[in-house]
């Protein structure tokens, strides 16, 4: 696999401001329903940034990713039920720390294996946490779930909040600005981490493990960092992703919401810094509009995605960045 080479500054900045600037103008021309969707749109791009630290530089495919997107969930719902926490800031501060330590856990177990033993391993330790909250209902709420009540957070150490008349339209344009900013901050935090010495090491083992070891590279290391932050992006996706939802359940600990991060990922082209995004926008107005069109929307959504992977192997920003570069435009 090539390495990854990314554009200059220049261009990056020339691409996404305009980018930033048209999603910061989208709620006053969209109605709220569509403003909700992008914000959820997001969420999921901050998940598949943090996935594709693992797949797209490291080389390890994790399909058990839904187990930090869970933690950060449930960690929310726990603090704000048994601590009686309102603040966004220390819901994320409390709820990402949470889902690091399980990362580590989980991956310094998960690192000392690859291919599909990796693989296997993240799916059967990401599914011990499904049991638990499946089981232990009266901790978890189990198939019931955990409801978090937006009108009881607040935003910006307390600045916005969401009581009285009209609070749920109130927070859904406060709320879609503010994962915007953290959207913003996670892409430059991840560009600046696979752009770093640190992402070039990931590339050498993810190219050839070997070589990074004879190099002086503490490959199990390096793997085991990636991990714990690609774990630690997830799991602020879950964290984000609750308030917008009101309610987590164990679906999103079960094994199918990671095939979806992994879709996300493939869908946009994992080979690329920007396809996890594309493709994470892209796979949720699919399932969406999937969902409001036929009972029978996991065919058609199967069928759409199948149609999309034969069609574009490379991704859909992969097709677009192949394409340019014969018509000479990169």
């Amino acid at each position: 696999m090539p390495a990854h080479t990314g554009p200059s500054i220049s261009r990056l900045l020339a691409v996404t401001i305009p980018i930033v600037v048209i999603l910061a103008i989208m709620p006053s021309v969209i109605v709220p329903y569509q403003t909700v969707l992008i914000t959820y749109g997001m969420v999921f791009a901050i998940a598949a940034l943090g996935f594709n630290l693992l797949l797209g530089y490291t080389g390890l495919l994790s399909f058990g990713h839904s187990a930090y997107f869970g933690a950060g969930a449930y960690a929310v719902a726990f603090l704000m039920r048994d601590l009686n926490l309102h603040s966004m800031e220390l819901l994320i501060l409390g709820s990402v720390l949470g889902t690091l330590v399980v990362a580590a856990v989980f991956g310094f177990v998960c690192v000392r294996y690859t291919r599909i033993f990796f693989g296997i391993l993240t799916l059967a330790l990401s599914q011990v946490l499904w049991s638990l909250a499946f089981k232990f209902f009266w901790v978890s709420g189990g198939t019931d779930g955990l409801r978090v009540d937006s009108k009881r957070l607040s935003l910006l150490g307390g600045l916005i909040e969401f009581q009285g008349a009209g609070s749920y339209q109130r927070f859904v344009y406060s709320y879609y600005y503010y994962v915007l900013a953290l959207f913003v901050l996670a892409t430059v935090a991840m560009w600046v981490i696979v752009h770093s010495p640190f992402g070039k090491a990931l590339q050498a083992i993810r190219d050839n493990e070997t070589r990074a070891q004879f190099v002086g590279v503490r490959v199990r290391r390096y793997r085991w960092i990636a991990f714990m932050i690609s774990g630690a992006f997830t799991g602020l996706a879950g964290v984000l992703w609750v308030p917008l939802n009101g309610l987590t359940t164990p679906d999103i600990l079960y094994w199918p919401f990671s095939g979806e991060i992994v879709f996300m990922t493939v869908l946009g082209g994992f080979r690329t810094f920007s396809g996890p995004i594309v493709g994470a926008m892209v796979f949720n107005y699919l399932k969406t509009y999937a969902v409001a069109s036929t009972e029978y929307w996991q065919l058609l959504l199967g069928l759409v995605l199948l149609f999309l992977v034969m069609v574009l192997p490379t991704g859909i920003v992969g097709t677009i960045a192949r394409l340019a570069d014969k018509l000479g435009w990169r």
